[in-house]
């Protein structure tokens, strides 16, 4: 029997994130805030994972990421939900060591050599990342759900985080954007299969260079970009720095098959959610930009904010790592709309 996974979930991949607004709503407390010296990075900034400083110049990096499958086989699902767990350690310049399973599965519809499969998806990329999957914990749940507990760890004065951008820093993105464009035209029947395969292949590639990243001193702040879309990330990243930012679509790295997608409504639910969470920090845009801008991805690319006098030397660091990337915008001075878009 073929199973067609995405059959079973409302969602997919990253596009399911609860929007930011809602989000905010949640994560709100009225309890009094407790006071953790050596909890470096917690919920205040919206960033990638836990920090904690184990006092002797190493930090312990904690995140967990899961979510529905966003594509039909199994294997490649348990695949991508790890590589895109697995990120939000790189995203923070770290070096991940250890991970656990997440697993919820609808046992009366999808047989259990599914779900093994999954997990064998999840096997290849930790030993591609060079960790144990050591671990889990599962449930039985009315939708297929996976995804990893990762533990990583890194110097204290190598962490990346996403609020200590600089003024005039270039913007940079490792991966191309379109994955929830893509992939709501899988769901809709309409996607060519050389188009899914660029889509799955880009899913797949691990963000190991953030862990590279980290090195560089230049690089003053560093995220992932996930299921709030780069506008969204990028909103994070220039309000926790206090600062606003200037953007070329046409440099932004995407897929350049998606016009076709666009024209027949290929837009997930997740772009219209994003959308009405900041599109009221953004600048005049298009429907267009909108679509693509806003677009959820999942296992995105790095969103890097480099010294602008460092650039030379970060493309050709880059380059080494067999990353091809130039600059899509900069930082600077706060201005009334967070991301101004040409």
């Amino acid at each position: 029997m073929d199973i067609k996974l995405t059959q079973y979930s409302h969602g997919a991949g990253c596009g399911c994130k609860i929007s930011p607004a809602v989000l905010d709503t949640i994560l709100h407390s009225n309890f009094p805030k407790q006071k953790f010296p050596s909890l470096l990075v917690g919920n205040e900034s919206k960033d990638d994972a836990a920090v904690y400083d184990l006092g002797d110049g190493t930090c312990i990096i904690s995140t967990t990421d899961f979510f529905m499958p966003i594509v039909d086989d199994a294997f490649t699902f348990g695949a991508i939900a790890s590589v895109n767990a697995i990120s939000d350690v790189y995203a923070m310049g770290g070096e991940p060591f250890m991970a656990i399973a997440i697993l919820g599965w609808p046992i009366n519809k999808l047989a259990p050599e599914v779900a093994k499969e999954v997990l064998e998806g999840s096997r290849k990329v930790c030993s591609e990342a060079g960790i144990p999957l050591a671990g889990g914990h599962s449930i039985d749940c009315p939708e297929p759900v996976f995804g990893l507990a990762v533990s990583g760890r890194i110097k204290k004065e190598e962490l990346k985080r996403n609020d200590t951008a600089q003024e005039g820093s270039l913007l940079y993105l490792t991966k191309p954007i379109g994955i929830g464009i893509v992939t709501t035209a899988q769901k809709k029947g309409i996607v060519k299969q050389e188009h899914l395969q660029k889509a799955i292949d880009t899913m797949l590639t691990l963000n190991k260079p953030g862990e590279q990243f980290g090195k560089l001193d230049y690089i003053n702040a560093m995220t992932d970009v996930t299921g709030f879309g780069l506008l969204g990330h990028l909103c994070e990243m220039c309000e926790g720095s206090n600062l606003s930012a200037e953007i070329s679509l046409d440099d932004v790295p995407r897929f350049n098959f998606l016009q076709e997608y666009i024209q027949q409504k290929s837009i997930p639910g997740g772009t219209v959610r994003n959308w009405e969470s900041y599109g009221h920090k953004i600048s005049a845009v298009t429907e267009e930009q909108i679509a693509i801008l806003a677009d959820p991805q999942t296992s995105g690319g790095l969103l890097v904010a480099v010294n602008a006098n460092k650039k030379d030397e970060f493309e050709s660091f880059s380059k080494k790592l067999k990353l091809e990337i130039k600059p899509f915008g900069r930082l600077i001075k706060k201005q009334s709309a967070v991301v101004a878009v040409s």
